[in-house]
């Protein structure tokens, strides 16, 4: 395929997934969207994850409005969630590695980071861009620590999450928000300063 042909190939996948930028597009609600921070400390599983797959985090990109995504993408995101929950068996890393903090893309098994890694790269085999697919470190009403793909869209944005097969707006789940992938460099974190309604960010790290 010359480069002519992949350049077209994935402005067609796009325009399958994205409407135009205008297209609808209001002022965002209150708690529909993220308020980031300042770069915060990378997660070390991902910081090795970097390592071993540099071109996975050199992503870099200009501050951009979100997408309005189509009906047809609203499928594929809520067919990709349910369909990773469904291939990957949860398992920890100390079960699969003998040891914590392992992030890489799962086959049949898989932590919560895995299925996140997994979702981010089949939505962006679909079209979407990486700016808006950030994997998001949060905190369970247990304390425990997690982690979900925020998709970030002109609605708001949204949790996939290996616990959940339905697509959620993050404001409606029960976690606390602690940090993300920065939307213009993949390989940075930034903090999350409205991690939930009633309850800062900082309050908790």
């Amino acid at each position: 395929m010359t480069n002519g042909s992949r350049v077209i190939k994935a402005l067609i996948i796009a325009a399958a997934v994205f409407a135009p930028a205008h297209a609808g597009f209001s002022a965002p609600q209150s708690l529909r969207s993220m308020i980031t921070g300042s770069v915060t400390s990378q997660p070390i599983g991902h910081y090795e994850f970097c390592k071993a797959l540099p071109q996975e985090c050199a992503v870099r990109g200009r501050p951009m409005m979100p997408a309005k995504v189509t009906d047809h993408g609203w499928t594929v995101i809520r067919d990709v969630n349910a369909s990773v929950n469904h291939a990957i068996v949860p398992m920890t890393d100390a079960q699969i590695y003998g040891r914590e903090e392992v992030w890489a893309y799962p086959v049949d098994v898989g932590d919560c980071e895995d299925f996140v890694l997994l979702k981010r790269k089949k939505l962006m085999e679909a079209g979407f861009s990486a700016g808006d697919l950030l994997m998001t470190v949060v905190r369970k009403p247990d304390g425990e620590g997690h982690a979900v793909l925020t998709v970030r869209t002109q609605s708001g944005d949204f949790v996939l999450d290996n616990l959940n097969d339905e697509v959620k707006l993050w404001s409606e789940t029960r976690y606390s928000f602690l940090k993300r992938q920065s939307s213009t460099d993949s390989g940075h974190w930034v903090t999350i300063e409205n991690g939930t309604a009633d309850v800062l960010v900082g309050a908790l790290q």
